[in-house]
């Protein structure tokens, strides 16, 4: 049962036309470019293809297994050759990644560590991991400042 602030609440987001807490809940990265944002839920994020990575990191214990959308897949659907990507976490924390990263066999946009889901308290939902041990160049401090957690909203800027 709803309380009354509940219920103007969820009343008030389907006059502004925002929807149910239910449905906003359901995306967990929105993605923007020249205005237009697509919203992905967990589903249509693996539907755009996954891969793992085998790595250890600064912020974990041994070798983990993270798997998620290569960080190249999604700047395919921004239709992105060049630029930058302004990554931003559930509380508007805000990273630049350079479109030049998204390669192939390198970052992901993590969707779970060692087969779990990853929690708000672990990082979760969404993590950038880099592929940290298979190239040294992916152990610098510029890199790991890019690792953004708790992500949900990457914008393409030129």
């Amino acid at each position: 049962m709803f309380s009354r602030i509940q219920t103007f609440i969820v009343a008030l987001g389907l006059a502004l036309g925002l929807g149910t807490s239910a449905q906003a809940t359901d995306t967990v990265l929105t993605l923007t470019h020249n205005g237009e944002t697509q919203a992905f839920d967990r589903a249509a994020l693996e539907a755009l293809g996954t891969r793992k990575i085998e790595t250890t990191t600064i912020w974990t214990e041994g070798t983990n297994t993270f798997e998620g959308v290569p960080l190249a897949r999604l700047v395919q659907e921004l239709g992105a050759e060049d630029g930058t990507l302004l990554a931003t976490a559930i509380n508007d924390y805000t990273v630049e990644i350079p479109v030049t990263d998204a390669v192939e066999d390198g970052p992901i946009v993590a969707i779970t560590m060692n087969g779990e889901e990853m929690s708000v308290r672990d990082k979760g939902p969404l993590w950038v991991v880099y592929p940290y041990d298979a190239n040294a160049d992916y152990r610098t401090e510029v890199i790991y400042s890019r690792s953004i957690w708790q992500l949900d909203r990457i914008e393409l800027v030129q």
